[in-house]
């Protein structure tokens, strides 16, 4: 087979517990954002704009709509005769069928796949964040620093560095430190969780550590290469980059896509996103409809009113309904009269008339205060929500619910109704 210098491994296996209601069906990386993509789209497209076109996908959680989103990888020209893009289950080997158990432990059962391509380095990627990065000059600098590994890293608020896996480097970046969430920082330089290793030292690593429970390149491989003094060094991206891990950021990064001079444009020519479009119809925007800095997806048909909103493709927002500040995701229904501020609404839900979704005061979530946080109304997909109610803030709905949910009408902030077999 034809050697690559470099293939990437994407993991894209988690469930992403901190979105709530949003993953109980999907995993994190499918979770649709700005409109029109999924989370996955961003390190695909980086991949393939950094002229990397071997990429391995490794899923897990609920992969059923990431397998069949990527598919044979089309819109990312990943539909190679050599490499491509494939997508990595678990699978079973004789005797016992084994989930990927962490991080390096998915790297480790696809040896083989790394193996038939017999690169000289291999990129680790995380498939939950969203940014631009060009990993061919990463790679120029990894050979530059005759490195056996580099680990992109970006500076953070020294007051948050807290909340970070933290490197210390010295004057040639070379790194002698490595902290984990410390508290008494001594960089501010962030890992973001993209690595280039040498494939010859991953292998080993990986060989070695094999029975190391939950083995993870955080906490097991790369410690494991510095005792052994293999040449680390930190590869500093000043680039936008946004890990969208809870409800509040995913929300934020969303909003963020709607100034008009964006932080992250979607749209530059040169570094484009690519993702599998559906082919929808256009739009249809009635006379009836004002629409203000938002985003609206294809197929979208809008007669009420939509303000500083992202809308996904083939949503129906109704006469008389008014949205704001929200994420409505693919395929949902508002129906006439309904108010929704705030809130994040995820795939083919039915909110019917008259429902008034995001008001009331703060107060926190009974279900989860960290996640179900941030002022936000979630819905998770294919929910249904009946005629007339009202939800407050911090709350959390998954399933088809009925009017005799709502006591008085009214889910109350802080409240949620998740419905059996939802999670």
């Amino acid at each position: 087979m034809k050697k690559k210098e470099m293939i990437a491994m994407l993991l894209a296996g988690g469930q992403g517990s901190r979105l709530g209601v949003l993953t109980s069906k999907v995993a994190k990386p499918a979770v649709a954002f700005g409109g029109k993509y999924r989370i996955i789209d961003f390190p695909l497209s980086n991949c393939i704009n950094s002229g990397i076109d071997t990429v391995g996908v490794l899923t897990q959680y609920q992969p059923l709509r990431l397998n069949s989103h990527i598919g044979i990888g089309i819109p990312w020209d990943l539909d190679r005769n050599i490499g491509g893009v494939s997508v990595l289950p678990p699978y079973e080997k004789s005797g016992n069928s084994e989930w990927y158990t962490g991080t390096a432990n998915a790297i480790y059962q696809n040896i083989d796949y790394i193996d038939q391509y017999n690169p000289d380095y291999v990129l680790i990627l995380s498939g939950d964040h969203i940014y631009k990065m060009d990993y061919e000059v990463m790679l120029d600098y990894h050979k530059s620093k005759n490195a056996d590994i580099t680990i992109a890293a970006m500076p953070v608020p020294m007051e948050e560095a807290n909340r970070f896996g933290i490197v210390v480097t010295d004057e040639d970046n070379r790194i002698n430190d490595f902290q984990e969430k410390p508290e008494h920082p001594k960089s501010n330089l962030a890992s973001m969780g993209i690595y280039i290793f040498r494939w010859s030292i991953l292998k080993e690593a990986l060989i070695k550590l094999k029975n190391q429970s939950n083995c993870d390149f955080g906490k097991h491989i790369i410690p494991y290469c510095f005792e052994k003094q293999d040449r680390i060094f930190a590869y500093e991206y000043n680039g936008y980059w946004k890990d969208v891990g809870t409800l509040g950021s995913y929300w934020e990064a969303n909003m963020e896509l709607i100034d008009i001079i964006p932080v992250f444009n979607l749209y530059e020519e040169f570094w484009r996103i690519y993702t599998n479009n559906d082919i929808i119809p256009p739009q249809f925007i009635a006379d009836s409809a004002r629409i203000d800095r938002s985003i609206i997806g294809d197929g979208c048909e809008i007669y009420g009113e939509v303000y500083n909103s992202v809308i996904g493709a083939g949503v129906t927002i109704g006469h008389g309904a008014v949205v704001r500040d929200s994420i409505i995701m693919r395929d949902t229904v508002i129906g006439a009269g309904t108010q929704v501020y705030k809130s994040i609404i995820a795939e083919e839900v039915v909110v019917d008339e008259g429902c008034v979704i995001g008001i009331g005061d703060e107060v926190p979530s009974k279900l989860d205060s960290r996640i179900y946080a941030f002022g936000l109304a979630t819905i998770g997909e294919k929910s249904y929500i009946p005629k007339n109610v009202k939800i407050g803030k911090n709350t959390a709905i998954s399933g088809k619910t009925e009017t005799s949910d709502y006591p008085d009408g009214e889910l109350k902030s802080g409240e949620y109704i998740i419905k059996a077999g939802e999670m």
